[in-house]
């Protein structure tokens, strides 16, 4: 299966910032040509991470943040000296990669999911990579 890497650049502007990179995705998946495939999205970089989720309450978005920072806090005794523990952790749980369905040339998501870049150590310059390889 071969496949086209698109790179997308990320700025992201807080600490911690959910931020939705749908669009940016369905134009790499656009200008692949690829009718009928699979779009794989990775992050390159071990204190961000990728979800699927609503996007059409904001609120869900800030609850989403807001619970993991209880249940993984800013602060908590970590040993790792950068003090960006907490960072590589919620990278871990919500994973560097996602794939999503392309039908028509088009991605596949439900009426209210979006894809959404997960930055947890911020405000960074980010790279996502899109490969869209045909089935």
């Amino acid at each position: 299966m071969n496949g086209k890497i698109f790179t997308l650049d990320i700025q992201t502007r807080q600490r911690m910032q959910l931020l939705d990179i749908t669009s940016e995705v369905a134009r790499a998946v656009s200008q692949s040509g690829v009718k009928e495939g699979t779009a794989r999205i990775f992050t390159l970089h071990t204190t961000a991470g990728l979800t699927i989720n609503e996007n059409a309450d904001p609120t869900v978005v800030e609850d989403i943040l807001m619970e993991l920072d209880k249940i993984v806090p800013l602060n908590d005794g970590y040993r790792h000296m950068e003090g960006n523990s907490s960072a590589h952790i919620k990278s871990s749980l919500f994973g560097v990669s996602l794939s999503v369905f392309v039908t028509g040339g088009k991605i596949i998501l439900g009426t209210w999911q979006s894809i959404y870049f997960c930055e947890f150590d911020g405000p960074r310059q980010r790279k996502v990579l899109v490969k869209v390889t045909e089935d």
